[in-house]
């Protein structure tokens, strides 16, 4: 008999590190459809959203999809530099892979999505071998989303699938401020 979650679906089926990386548009979102394309097969998606604090508009759609998608934020709703990283910025990406840890733990989604893990990387907010850690102690049968730019060389060389997003072509270069419902 195949080892299944409590909701009935074969745990075999899953278990890959994907990642979306890369300076195009879009990563967020590829995680995003994959929640959904996930809930319509029953399958639950937690999703961990690192250096994000505000209501974007994933925030209010994912409650849509509830109880298959869950959102939980760990950042302030400012923008954050690289230059004006706090040690509150690294207590709460510190916080926000603990709770990783305990939803992969617990066992009860087949997805969990670890959003702008990546970037937040990139600006020293949690030490990479905390997340390698991470992908390496992680349970079979849970798939596991990185996302973000700049994926480190470690996290490539030990993902399943890795995209990168390349911006050809954006109108924000053209003036166009981000959109409600399409950037925000």
């Amino acid at each position: 008999m195949p080892d299944v979650v409590s909701n009935g679906h074969d745990k075999t089926a899953l278990g890959l590190v994907q990642v979306y990386t890369g300076d195009g548009k879009g990563k967020t979102t590829a995680a995003l459809g994959l929640a959904v394309r996930a809930a319509g097969h029953g399958y639950r998606t937690y999703i961990g959203q690192f250096m994000k604090g505000q209501a974007y508009g994933e925030l209010r759609g994912v409650d849509l999809l509830a109880p298959y998608v869950t959102l939980e934020q760990y950042g302030d709703p400012t923008f954050l530099r690289r230059e004006d990283v706090s040690d509150r910025d690294r207590t709460m990406t510190r916080a926000g892979l603990r709770r990783a840890r305990e939803v992969l733990a617990a066992g009860a989604h087949e997805i969990v999505v670890l959003d702008e893990i990546l970037v937040a990387l990139f600006f020293d907010l949690a030490a990479l071998d905390e997340v390698l850690d991470l992908i390496a102690t992680r349970p079979a049968g849970i798939e596991l989303v990185l996302t973000g730019r700049r994926a480190p060389q470690a996290i490539i060389d030990v993902a399943d699938l890795v995209t990168e997003m390349v911006e050809v072509k954006h109108p924000y270069r053209q003036g166009v401020p981000a959109r409600k419902g399409i950037e925000t």
